[in-house]
């Protein structure tokens, strides 16, 4: 690394070498307004709301397990698609929760390189997009993918989720 490029923070980087150790050339990088939401995540990155990936993270109700759903940035996520999915209810997990199962604060979480293996569900509707973004540990850290690689990348299953 050349010592003109900042260094990237230490979540950043951990999706940085998850991203590498999966053998994939894509390079996170880090924006200075940030990414807290979709919105500001598409207007800091120059494309659409619905390019960018939101990774959400839900809780079995009966065993407790988590479930990751990528999400395309103007959808809402369907809990009864969700639970039938699962096959038992769902809820949406609490900001200790998701840190205790992902290692990374909402509002960053990033679709791999997660702390423990989730279920992984994938918004079919990111598939209409050639190039995705998706958070890269923190609210400040990004990367770019092809959509098609999504999938192969996070092992997730592509289901309707609206």
């Amino acid at each position: 690394m050349s010592t003109n490029t900042p260094t990237l923070s230490k979540s950043a980087q951990r999706v940085q070498q998850a991203l590498q150790s999966k053998g994939w050339q894509l390079e996170v990088i880090e924006i200075p307004d940030g990414a807290r939401t979709a919105k500001d995540a598409a207007h800091a990155l120059g494309c659409d709301v619905a390019q960018i990936v939101k990774s959400l993270i839900f809780r079995t109700k009966d065993t407790n397990q988590a479930i990751l759903v990528l999400a395309s940035g103007i959808n809402r996520v369907d809990v009864a698609t969700l639970a039938n999915e699962t096959n038992e209810p769902i809820q949406k997990a609490d900001a200790t929760f998701v840190r205790q199962v992902t290692g990374f604060a909402i509002g960053g979480i990033p679709p791999i390189g997660h702390k423990n293996t989730l279920t992984t569900y994938i918004d079919s509707d990111l598939l209409q997009y050639a190039e995705l973004w998706a958070a890269a540990g923190t609210p400040h850290a990004v990367f770019c993918l092809p959509s098609e690689k999504l999938a192969d990348l996070t092992g997730g299953k592509v289901i309707t989720i609206k």
